[in-house]
């Protein structure tokens, strides 16, 4: 019975101690992959660079600053900061300083947006956010305020940002069938929509000649055979007489029939579009 104790307990023992090993083992390999962040403010990016590299990180310059008092060209602040423990390969993002502010900041208001981004790019300037405002009475693509105002000092990056005048939008709608509908019902609902009744045509009709080109006086009837012979008179009584043939009318009605339109059913539309219809 002693023995069989002894045996547990030596065996716990060995599984406290495999664990207490395993443990030391995964903590001292995490810290093995991890690294202090170094500090790269006030090198020069190749500087940072290298810097990084020797410390298992990686190293990009993103954005640029003005600032009075680190020189041009060096970093200015790094993201994460310094001491910051982090895994290797890690990227540390950098800004670069540009020195103090020697641009003068422009007024653009008043400006075309097109006007105002070629300004921007010919002083060395970077166009930033450009954001659109529907505003009655002003002109559509006219810049109506910007950031930094004209003449700014002390700006923090070379960027300005843009507030353009929008034209009010057109409203889009989904063009009904009007397949079917008498021109008359058709034209008033257009009307009342606020849509146009634009190019009103008719459908083309079958041809009012029988076979061979020659007039028949109903549709549809043979034209009477013209045989060689003279045939023998007989005695017949008074021809019928037929009703009148009346072609279709060229005009539509307010009865005619909608064929066809463009657009076509299904299709977006703006208000106040003209609708073009084929009639029969």
């Amino acid at each position: 019975m002693r023995s069989l104790l002894r045996l547990l307990w030596m065996a716990s023992v060995l599984i406290i101690v495999a664990l207490v090993s395993a443990v030391t083992a995964m903590r001292f390999a995490i810290h093995r992959r991890e690294v202090q962040v170094p500090n790269l403010r006030g090198q020069t990016p190749a500087e940072a660079r290298f810097i990084a590299e020797q410390a298992g990180l990686e190293a990009q310059v993103e954005r640029q600053y003005y600032s009075s008092t680190i020189p041009e060209g060096k970093i200015l602040s790094q993201m994460p900061v310094p001491g910051t423990v982090v895994r290797r390969g890690w990227e540390v993002r950098l800004a670069l300083s540009l020195g103090p502010q020697r641009v003068a900041i422009p007024s653009l208001v008043g400006d075309s947006d097109r006007a105002a981004a070629i300004n921007i790019a010919q002083r060395g300037l970077n166009l930033g956010a450009t954001a659109s405002l529907e505003i009655p009475g002003e002109v559509s693509g006219e810049v109506i305020a910007q950031d930094p105002p004209p003449n700014a000092t002390d700006v923090a990056a070379p960027k300005i940002s843009l507030l353009v005048a929008q034209g009010p939008r057109s409203q889009d709608f989904v063009m009904p069938s009007f397949v079917g509908q008498p021109l008359g019902s058709v034209t008033m609902a257009l009307k009342d929509t606020g849509f146009a009744v634009g190019k009103v045509t008719m459908a083309p009709h079958p041809p009012l000649s029988g076979p061979d080109n020659i007039a028949s006086p109903l549709w549809g009837a043979p034209a009477p055979s013209m045989s060689t012979q003279t045939a023998a008179p007989q005695a017949t009584s008074p021809p019928a007489t037929l009703p009148p043939v009346v072609a279709p009318s060229a005009n539509p009605s307010p009865a005619s029939l909608v064929v066809s339109q463009d657009p076509a059913a299904g299709a977006k539309v703006a208000a106040g579009s003209a609708i073009n219809l084929v009639v029969k």
